[in-house]
């Protein structure tokens, strides 16, 4: 059995100053995916020259101290590959991926939007080429006899059970209806599967992100909006999955917290 991590540490350089560092070191994790690393090469260089025993695959953003995902793997990766093909978003530090033996792993870091703005007309562009490129991914892997699994910040609550106060948010960017079935047809349509709502397809949350202000982490008034996709088959592998919440307030070192899945990697072989 091997766990898969997921987080947006909402700025590496601060997260190292505030537990982050000491989380990595303690995690069982064979890869770690991060998103919003909002970094220059100099600076993430100098996280990962604090980090050891891992590899990097690191996609920057081209506009300075915006977005940034990374995937760090214990082991030395078959292939890298930075974006998806996309003439808008290959630069923008929001996809990243890695080969394994047997396994495509994916860091994501999809648009957050605002109704009414050029910023959710820029994630509605986004999800469409992305669409696409989750399908043509599963289709060339499964010709390969490779699994996919893309972690990351999808940036949508999928269900009324990963969104605390959904009601009141049916109206904004991340509870849109057209956004949920966006990612309806992410599982659907393209075969991908929510590993941690399939190990709790009952409950409420858990959720993985919670807003700094008030007391919404206190009350756990949060987002479920971290995800790990996976393939069909090594979803089926999954033994267990999930988020890594902190005990207090004050002990968080981001406004979103690790999910994590434990797969059976030699099943794929």
């Amino acid at each position: 059995m091997k766990s898969v991590s997921t987080v947006n540490v909402n700025g590496i350089r601060a997260a190292a100053k505030k537990g982050f560092l000491e989380w990595i070191d303690d995690t069982k994790s064979e890869v770690v995916c991060l998103q919003e690393v909002r970094a220059e090469a100099d600076q993430f260089g100098d996280i990962l020259a604090r980090l050891d025993g891992w590899h990097a695959v690191w996609a920057p953003a081209a506009a300075k101290g915006r977005a940034g995902v990374a995937v760090l793997s214990r082991q030395q990766p078959d292939a890298v590959r930075i974006g998806f093909g996309s003439a808008e978003f290959d630069t923008s530090g929001r996809y990243a991926e890695l080969d394994l033996p047997g396994l495509t792993v994916a860091s994501l870091y999809l648009p957050s939007g605002e109704v009414g703005t050029e910023r959710q007309d820029e994630k509605e562009r986004f999800m469409a080429e992305f669409l696409v490129h989750l399908g043509a991914l599963r289709e060339r892997a499964a010709a390969d006899g490779r699994e996919v699994l893309v972690c990351g910040d999808w940036n949508i609550a999928h269900r009324e059970a990963d969104l605390r106060n959904w009601k009141a948010n049916q109206k904004k960017a991340g509870f849109l209806p057209e956004e949920r079935a966006w990612l309806t047809r992410v599982l659907d349509d393209h075969g991908y599967v929510d590993a941690l709502r399939a190990k709790h397809p009952a409950q409420e949350g858990p959720y993985s992100w919670w807003s700094y202000r008030g007391r919404a982490f206190d009350n756990d008034a949060g987002w479920r909006i971290d995800y790990l996709m996976a393939s069909q088959k090594l979803a089926a592998t999954c033994a267990e999955a999930y988020v890594e919440r902190a005990a207090s307030h004050a002990e968080r070192w981001s406004d979103h917290a690790p999910v994590t899945a434990v797969f059976d990697f030699g099943q794929l072989r």
